[in-house]
């Protein structure tokens, strides 16, 4: 039985899902629906709000529901990055980073949580999260455990070759002893030491005094899975705008660690770009489908002419060798159930 052309594009979806720039996107489950949260950078909403936010039923069909965060006074030049939203006692809590520009030249990057009653927000800043020695901390991540405590997993940089790993953004967790607060014990879970991850040779890095690093090497995009006992630490490495970009993992038998680092200089093991059809595919959340029993990653990836990052999605397996992503995806897919 052959279906209607119709009928069968009612069953299937095709990637982007959300063909305009998204990056960084994080989708939060709540009520029967699905929020997509997306970086904004320097840039606003229509309303004049930070972070774009889509709405969804099924993971497929989104539509534009403004702007999630109220710009803080004084904050005007700053670009936001990489917002993620988790539900606490009533309240949202929304992670994520800023900095860049006149407010924060000196320090790069910093990262910032934000609360609101609805998924939806309006929501407003309330406080800084400032890691000590740390110029560039993005990306954060909370993950709460079995036990009901919250962590806050992040990426920062590291500008040492201790132990034989290379400069560059590594992966990083803390306790968070109430929602808007670090315990201030940070335990590295990740740093470079395979060759696919790098982001720039001979890079020159105003924030450290202009020094030059051979070789600058990027993991961000931390985002944790308790699976079978274990906690899965995804990531994307590399450089966004490369063919290398893509994600993968490590793994621990506690939620702080030690992590082992199972990768290789082959590249990225969960997602990665497809020559001459998919480039740049990473910095992705987890959700689940409307019935609950198939795992997607929500993710972006380049368009051809490079000029947006589109949402992306795609099914994850847990296979003998790994989570893998079952794409990234290009063609007519089975739509989530």
């Amino acid at each position: 039985m052959h279906l209607p052309p119709a009928a069968a594009a009612a069953r299937t979806y095709t990637n982007p899902v959300v063909a305009r720039d998204f990056p960084d996107p994080f989708v939060l489950r709540h009520g029967g629906n699905y929020y997509a949260f997306g970086t904004t950078g320097e840039g606003r909403a229509a309303d004049g709000r930070i972070f774009n936010l889509l709405l969804s039923e099924n993971l497929v069909d989104w539509r534009p529901i403004g702007g999630a965060l109220t710009p803080p006074p004084g904050a005007e030049k700053a670009q936001f990055w990489a917002p993620e939203v988790v539900l606490h006692n009533g309240t949202f809590y929304m992670y994520y980073s800023r900095g860049g520009g006149a407010i924060a030249s000196s320090v790069g990057h910093q990262l910032h949580v934000a609360t609101s009653p609805r998924p939806e927000g309006p929501y407003t800043e309330l406080a800084a999260l400032p890691v000590p020695d740390s110029k560039f901390t993005i990306d954060a991540h909370p993950f709460q455990d079995a036990d009901g405590q919250w962590y806050l997993f992040y990426a920062r940089d590291f500008i040492d070759t201790a132990d034989g790993y290379y400069p560059g953004t590594g992966l990083v967790v803390d306790r968070l002893p109430s929602m808007t607060q670090l315990a201030g014990e940070p335990r590295t879970v990740l740093r470079a030491r395979h060759s696919w991850t790098l982001f720039e040779a001979n890079r020159q890095m105003p924030l450290y005094g202009n020094q030059t690093f051979a070789q600058w090497h990027t993991l961000e995009g931390p985002f944790v899975r308790r699976h079978a006992g274990q906690y899965y630490c995804f990531f994307s490495g590399a450089n966004f705008l490369t063919e290398r970009y893509g994600v993968d993992y490590c793994v621990a038998e506690h939620v702080l660690g030690p992590y082992l680092d199972s990768g290789s200089d082959a590249g990225a093991r969960v997602l990665h770009a497809v020559p001459g059809h998919v480039r740049g595919p990473g910095h992705h959340s987890h959700t689940f489908s409307p019935d609950g029993k198939t795992e997607y990653l929500v993710y972006h990836a380049w368009n051809p002419a490079m000029t947006e990052r589109q949402l992306c999605i795609d099914p994850l397996a847990w296979t003998a060798q790994g989570p893998r992503c079952l794409g990234p995806t290009y063609t007519p897919q089975p739509r989530p159930r």
